[in-house]
């Protein structure tokens, strides 16, 4: 699953259409009067006024410094559309530089879509700049087949006023699922319709949480080599036993279930939710559409302490591009992505005068002197409290990063329905649903 934010959210896939009969998105002949000309997608939509504002800023100031290059940006909502992404690549109606989430790139690779980056990304500048465990999502075989553009690890936002008023220290946030589930009681206790701790359990969300709850007592969903579910153990019994819990012994996650992310944002921004799991990207959010208040928004690592989800996305190359539209997009995507302190996501005075949010804890996509410059730029910028998400920043050191398993939306859709029936069910037998959920994931991934 992606997140919800980071400006990609506005983001687009393309305006080509999936007919046959109209010319393909790739470029197909890579000069257009003497240029390098290649077309792109996820360009924010015109409804996103001061994104695709920004976006068309970059572009220009790209084609200026390279007036040797032609870029034809596509937009569309969303950058990627799941229902249709593999039909785009298979009848070549795919961008020569195309957006991807973290969890393609090696499915892309495996039906032969992507070129062969390895060659080129020498001439990238910022490439070593990147964080190796963003860098190695996009390496199959030793090959490298992509290059990230942002990044988000899940966390646990929560409501500092609410804790508070229910006599716990807003600066100590729950470090494991027991303190979570204590501090989750508490605030219930304090009525008038207030919820604890909220989760997902519709849409494949629960599925998605149920991993990132996983992962989070240092389990896993599959097996390392991909072929058997790994979720009826010890670890996957605590998750839905602490949920069970919750719901119907402590009484701390309200009686509405089955709920989605906009049910948890709209509790959570009305002021009537202590905690929920979250990327840092969901605070605008909360603030600019729900009603919540930056000052009462904190954010802290995942309770367990021994992992996290994490995800993103990035480009990947058709591998019907020539040599020199890789070329030309690997600049492309180091002046847009790739500049500390710069560029479409990075130009953090440019996003302050327009009123966006600056000051966020994620992405974190640079290491070294790239991060520090990225980080000073962002700080001199910084329009939110940043001390709210400090206990994120610290404990993220510590944690273990997992990237979504294999064929995550169809092992989330099992998965929902076991987190839903612990969450409507007193009664449930936890045993049996994990059972009957290992069978179907090992099914999937057979068929895979």
């Amino acid at each position: 699953m992606r997140s919800t934010g980071f400006r990609r959210t506005f983001a687009a896939l393309s305006v080509c259409s999936l007919a046959l009969a109209v010319s393909a998105c790739g470029s197909g002949d890579d000069t257009a009067s003497g240029k390098t000309r290649i077309t792109v997608n996820c360009m924010p939509p015109k409804s996103a006024k001061v994104d695709r504002r920004f976006f068309e800023q970059d572009i220009a100031s790209f084609e200026k410094r390279h007036p040797d290059i032609d870029v034809v940006a596509h937009d569309a909502f969303p950058c990627q559309d799941p229902k249709t992404f593999d039909a785009k690549l298979a009848g070549g109606q795919m961008e020569d530089v195309f957006y991807t989430y973290f969890t393609d790139a090696k499915h892309v690779v495996d039906i032969n879509q992507a070129a062969d980056l390895t060659p080129y990304v020498k001439e990238l500048k910022s490439y070593d700049t990147l964080q190796q465990q963003l860098r190695d999502i996009y390496t199959v075989d030793g090959k490298i087949y992509g290059i990230p553009r942002t990044g988000y690890s899940m966390g646990l936002i929560y409501n500092k006023k609410l804790f508070e008023k229910a006599g716990l220290d807003p600066e100590q946030p729950p470090a494991t699922w027991a303190e979570l589930r204590a501090d989750a009681k508490k605030i219930a206790a304090l009525g008038d319709g207030t919820v604890g701790y909220a989760d997902y359990s519709a849409q494949n969300q629960g599925g998605w949480h149920f991993t990132a709850e996983l992962y989070s007592q240092g389990g896993d969903v599959v097996s390392a080599d991909g072929k058997k579910a790994t979720i009826d153990t010890p670890d996957g019994h605590a998750v839905l036993q602490n949920l069970h819990d919750m719901r119907w012994a402590d009484d701390s996650m309200g009686s509405k279930q089955l709920l989605v992310i906009n049910d948890v944002q709209q509790m959570m921004g009305s002021g009537k939710l202590g905690m929920y799991l979250s990327a840092p990207d969901n605070i605008p959010i909360l603030v600019k559409e729900k009603g919540g208040d930056y000052k009462d928004l904190a954010l802290a690592p995942m309770p367990g302490g021994k992992g996290t989800l994490i995800g993103g996305d990035g480009y990947m190359f058709n591998k019907k591009a020539s040599p020199d539209q890789i070329r030309a997009g690997l600049k492309w995507l180091d002046h847009m992505f790739l500049r500390p302190g710069a560029g479409f996501l990075g130009d953090y005075a440019r996003a302050k005068k327009a009123d966006a949010p600056v000051g966020l804890p994620e992405p974190r996509l640079f290491t070294g002197a790239a991060d520090a410059k990225d980080q000073q730029v962002k700080k001199a910028n910084a329009n939110v409290p940043v001390e709210n998400y400090q206990a994120f920043l610290d404990g993220n050191q510590s944690l273990k990063t997992k990237i979504e398993p294999p064929n995550a939306q169809q092992i989330y859709s099992v998965l929902d329905s076991a987190v839903s029936a612990v969450l409507t069910k007193k009664d449930a037998d936890i045993g049996q649903l994990l059972e009957d959920a290992s069978g179907k994931i090992d099914g999937i991934l057979a068929r895979s």
